[in-house]
C-alpha cells in the first residue's frame, strides 16, 4: 500500500486554495498555511476577470483558454460563484483591436466585432458608447474571496488541515526541503508548495531560491450594492468595471486597478466619479470603500509554475492572472507533484528560464 504524500501549501489565496483542493481530492495529505483567513493579499483585491484576451503569445493564450475550460469543470465539482457574463472591450486603438480580433479569432477565441448600436444592446446603461468595440461572450468572472473559501472549505471537509500561521523559513535536510518553520513551530512534509503571492520571494529566499517578482499596486473602487446596471465586463478607454454578485459596481483604470498615486483616497474619489459618469442611473451610486492590492508579477509577465531546479522538495506557483489560471494550475501542479507528469502547456513557465 502506497503511503499518501504529505504536502504543505503556503498561501491561501486562489492559487493556493486550488492547489490544495486538487491535491486533497487526489489523495494527498495537505496542510495549508495561511497568514490570515482573508484569502491572501492579491485575491481579495482582484478584478476577477477570467479571460484569454489580447497581448499574449499563443502558448500563453492556450494555457489561459484551457484554464477557462477548467473553471467550467471545477464549477461542476463544487458550487462556485462563476458567471460567463461576457466582456465588451474598446480600451485599445482601432488598429490594435482589429489585430487582436483577427489573431485571436484565428486561434479560436469567440470574438464579435460590434458597432455602437450592438454595444448599446449589450450594455444599455452606458452613457459613453464606442463606434467600434469587441465582445467576447465566453469571458467571465469568479467572485474571488467566495471561490477561494469554497475551495478551502471543501478541501478541509476532505481531510486537509488549514493552519493560520506565518512561515518564517523553509527547512532543508540533506539538500532537500523537508518542511517549514512557522510562528507556531516546525511542520514537516514530503513537499512544500510556495503559493504565497507577494510573500513568495521572501519565503523562497530562505532556501537560496530567487524568485524575480514585482509587486505593482492596483486600486479598485467598490460601490455600495445597487440595482443591476451592468450585464458583463466593460473594458473601456478610461476604466474597467463590472458588477459583482452582491450588486457592487467595482472599477479600476484597468483590470489590474489604478495607480494609487500619492493620495489613494483622492485617486479613489476621482475614479468613482468617472465610473458614475459612465453609467445611466449612476448618479445614486455611493462609494463604499476602495482596495489597494499588490499583484505578484514575475518580471517577464508570465507565471512561474514548477519545481525549483537545484532544490528538491519545493514547488513554486506564483503569477499574476491568478483568477484566470487557478483551476488549471491546481490540476497541473497536482499531477506533477503526485505523479511526476508535467503538462506540455507548462513548458515555458519553469523558474529556470530566468537563469538562461
Amino acid at each position: 500500500m502506497t503511503t499518501a504524500k504529505q504536502v504543505i501549501v503556503i498561501g491561501a489565496g486562489i492559487i493556493g486554495a486550488s492547489i490544495a483542493w486538487h491535491l486533497t481530492k487526489a489523495g494527498a495529505l495537505v496542510t495549508v498555511i495561511a497568514d490570515s483567513d482573508s484569502g491572501g493579499v492579491a485575491t481579495p483585491n482582484s478584478f476577477a476577470w477570467i479571460n484569454a484576451s489580447w497581448g499574449n503569445p499563443e502558448p500563453y493564450f492556450r494555457l489561459r483558454t484551457r484554464a477557462m475550460a477548467e473553471w467550467t469543470r471545477l464549477a461542476r465539482d463544487l458550487p462556485l460563484p462563476l458567471s460567463w457574463c461576457g466582456g465588451l472591450c474598446w480600451d485599445l486603438s482601432a488598429a490594435d483591436m482589429e489585430t487582436y480580433a483577427t489573431q485571436h479569432s484565428a486561434w479560436g477565441y469567440g470574438i464579435e466585432r460590434v458597432d455602437r448600436a450592438r454595444a448599446a444592446l449589450i450594455e444599455p446603461n452606458l452613457t459613453e458608447l464606442p463606434d467600434f468595440a469587441l465582445h467576447v461572450a465566453e469571458e467571465g468572472v469568479a467572485e474571488p474571496v467566495t471561490a477561494t473559501r469554497a475551495l478551502l472549505a471543501d478541501a478541509e471537509r476532505h481531510g486537509a488541515k488549514i493552519i493560520t500561521s506565518t512561515v518564517t523559513a523553509l527547512v532543508q535536510t540533506g539538500g532537500k526541503i523537508t518542511g517549514v518553520d512557522t510562528s507556531h513551530g516546525l511542520i514537516t512534509a514530503d513537499e512544500v508548495v510556495i503559493a504565497a503571492g507577494v510573500g513568495s520571494s521572501d519565503i523562497a529566499a530562505t532556501a537560496g531560491i530567487h524568485l524575480p517578482i514585482e509587486t505593482p499596486p492596483g486600486l479598485i473602487v467598490h460601490s455600495r450594492p445597487t440595482k443591476k446596471l451592468l450585464n458583463g465586463l466593460v473594458l473601456a478607454e478610461r476604466l474597467h468595471m463590472r458588477q459583482t454578485a452582491e450588486g457592487r459596481i467595482i472599477a479600476g483604470s484597468d483590470f489590474g486597478g489604478a495607480d494609487p498615486g500619492m493620495d489613494a483616497e483622492a485617486t479613489a474619489h476621482a475614479l468613482f466619479a468617472a465610473m458614475k459618469a459612465m453609467l445611466r442611473g449612476g448618479d445614486g451610486l455611493e462609494l463604499d470603500f476602495h482596495t489597494v492590492g499588490y499583484r505578484p508579477t514575475p518580471i517577464d509577465g508570465f507565471p512561474i509554475i514548477g519545481r525549483a531546479e537545484g532544490v528538491d522538495g519545493v514547488y513554486v506557483a506564483v503569477m499574476h492572472s491568478g483568477i484566470t489560471l487557478a483551476p488549471v494550475v491546481g490540476l497541473f501542479a497536482t499531477r506533477e507533484i503526485l505523479e511526476g507528469e508535467r503538462d506540455p502547456l507548462l513548458a515555458p513557465y519553469r523558474l529556470s528560464r530566468f537563469a538562461q
